[in-house]
């Protein structure tokens, strides 16, 4: 008989964390904390174990529950010279031998994101390697949809690009201390929301009398907000502006709002959990003008705009959007991929992104909700704000 199919599950559910009480004092006060080395590197040449697969395998066994710690302390862990992981299935066997639970993609609700094999039901997902955004940075995010967020992720090369291509990190804790306090108060006291989408396709209603404007508005708002939701598993708000150069009406979707910094899941620090360099439609024009625009291929790609504003719809003011950019940029870490190189991060602490690039490149990735021995290392660290012990984070 043949072996019934495990099916992946879905991307599991934002873990927002409790409400920070006072964010400006936990700032402070985290401000003074000494934060582990961010994102360090394993490498099978100093392991004894280039060139042996089998070895590299045994290594992954025997220290899995050693690795994840490591991911969860630095942020993230940077494998080098691993011959394992240099073609998908000594991937899979790599994230497969140190626990890791595999998810769907966190965009499976919204639109199917190619897997790095072509099979349909792969757990492995093709990164942004398209020439067409080849001159498109990839600015520093957390990967989540909507309400969905992987816990953590593994992201492999399979080939890297002639030129450029490197992946990139940002430390989320680090972000937090370095941000300015007035701003990370007003952002937190406001929540933060996105604009998800944009469909400039609604010039013609200007062709109408005006009073007949209003009431056509009011019917395509609703029946786009109703299709939307119905495909969507986040409720979205849509809301009438205009775009392009010629200020054509258009609808743009709202994500609900949200808050820029969390409670980490697992060891309860504070970290910057917001998508502003990404989404930020100004940051995006700013680096459009040192890389060039991105070539859309298809009209999906030029509804898939996004930007940011405060929860309440307000705007986020130039001088703002300017010094999160540059926070982010010097926490960002370039780190050059060879083939068979990983970065397992963790989602909610590590932030990641993609430099432009030249030639061909063939990045991959595997999301995963959660990974064994995941509710022992939550348990070791709730103990130690009980008095048992301090964390390194509250030292």
């Amino acid at each position: 008989l043949k072996a019934a199919a495990v099916e992946t599950p879905p991307s599991p559910l934002t873990v927002w964390g409790e409400r920070i009480q006072d964010i400006r004092k936990l700032q402070q006060e985290f401000k003074k904390q000494k934060l582990p080395e961010f994102a360090p590197e394993i490498s099978a040449a100093s392991l004894g174990l280039a060139g042996n697969k089998d070895a590299q395998l045994a290594y992954f066994q025997k220290n899995a529950m050693e690795i994840k710690q490591k991911m969860q302390d630095h942020g993230a862990v940077i494998f080098r010279g691993f011959d394992l992981m240099k073609e998908q299935e000594g991937f899979q066997q790599f994230y497969g031998a140190i626990g890791m639970k595999v998810c769907q993609d966190p965009l499976q609700s919204v639109s199917a994101r190619p897997t790095a094999d072509g099979k349909k039901d792969s757990p492995v997902y093709e990164a942004v390697n398209k020439e067409s955004r080849k001159n498109f940075f990839i600015g520093m995010h957390n990967e989540f949809v909507g309400t969905r967020a992987p816990r953590a992720a593994a992201f492999v090369c399979f080939k890297p690009a002639e030129t450029g291509g490197e992946f990139l990190l940002a430390d989320g804790r680090r972000m937090f201390q370095d941000l300015d306090p007035d701003l990370v108060e007003e952002l937190y006291n406001r929540n933060i929301r996105y604009s998800v989408m944009e469909l400039p396709f609604f010039g013609w209603v200007d062709n109408f009398p005006q009073p007949l404007q209003e009431p056509i508005m009011g019917v395509l708002k609703g029946l786009v907000t109703a299709a939307i939701n119905a495909k969507v598993d986040f409720d979205v708000e849509m809301l009438w502006g205009q775009g392009g150069y010629d200020n054509t009406k258009m609808l743009q979707a709202r994500a609900p709002s949200q808050p820029p910094i969390v409670v980490h899941p697992v060891s309860g620090e504070p970290t910057w959990f917001c998508n502003v360099h990404s989404h930020s439609s100004m940051l995006r024009k700013q680096r459009e003008s040192v890389y060039g625009a991105e070539r859309f291929e298809d009209g999906a790609s030029q509804i898939n705009k996004s930007d940011m504003f405060f929860g309440d719809d307000g705007d986020i003011s130039e001088e703002k959007l300017k010094h999160m950019d540059e926070v982010t940029m010097k926490n960002v870490r370039f780190v050059k991929m060879n083939q068979g190189d990983v970065v397992l991060l963790d989602n909610y602490k590590c932030m990641h992104g993609r430099n432009v690039f030249d030639g061909t490149r063939k990045h991959a990735v595997a999301w995963f909700e959660g990974w064994e021995g995941e509710d022992q290392m939550k348990q070791q660290y709730q103990q130690t704000t009980q008095g048992k012990s301090t964390p390194f984070f509250m030292k």
